[in-house]
């Protein structure tokens, strides 16, 4: 892992998030189970199985939920890379896939596991643009890709940045 303080400090932010420190409940339940795969200055990759606490009621992956993750994670990545928090000021969520929650197999009920890029995209100064893209472990289907636009402000704390 390379980037210095600023990364150690947005994986510290992250793992305040995970463990319901930092932020609001809905992340803490969004982001149960995420782990960092590989993580540098504005770049990251994350290994996550989708909890059964984030399916709606037909059972799929609810997209408020998934929406919450890639606000989280677009603010993890900015972080990296600016050493701040930045606030979501333009989300944009694409989705090209369903999954559910729960595969179920003669053998075992297991979560689904996906693969998750973050990646800045962008730098102008005061505004940051952050994609990212859920991916389906295994195939690499393109489930969801989440384009933010971050600005730079001192105004805001750490459990403001996200109102998902």
């Amino acid at each position: 892992m390379e980037g210095g303080d600023s990364l150690k400090n947005s994986l510290s932010w992250l793992h305040g998030v995970i463990n319901g420190k930092i932020g609001h409940g809905l992340e803490v339940i969004a982001l149960q189970g995420l782990r960092v795969i590989h993580a540098e200055k504005g770049f990251m990759r994350f290994d996550f199985v989708v909890p059964n606490a984030v399916s709606d009621v037909d059972g799929y992956w609810s997209v408020a939920a998934l929406a919450s993750l890639l606000d989280v994670i677009g603010v993890v990545t900015t972080y990296s890379f600016s050493n701040r928090i930045s606030p979501t000021i333009d989300f944009n969520v694409s989705y090209y896939s369903t999954i559910m929650v729960q595969v179920k197999s003669f053998l075992f009920n297991r979560g689904v596991h996906v693969e998750i890029e973050s990646k800045v995209n962008a730098n102008r100064g005061k505004l940051m643009h952050v994609v990212i893209e859920v991916r389906r472990k295994g195939n690499g289907e393109l489930i969801a890709e989440g384009k933010l636009w971050m600005a730079a402000s001192t105004k805001f704390t750490l459990a403001q940045v996200s109102k998902l």
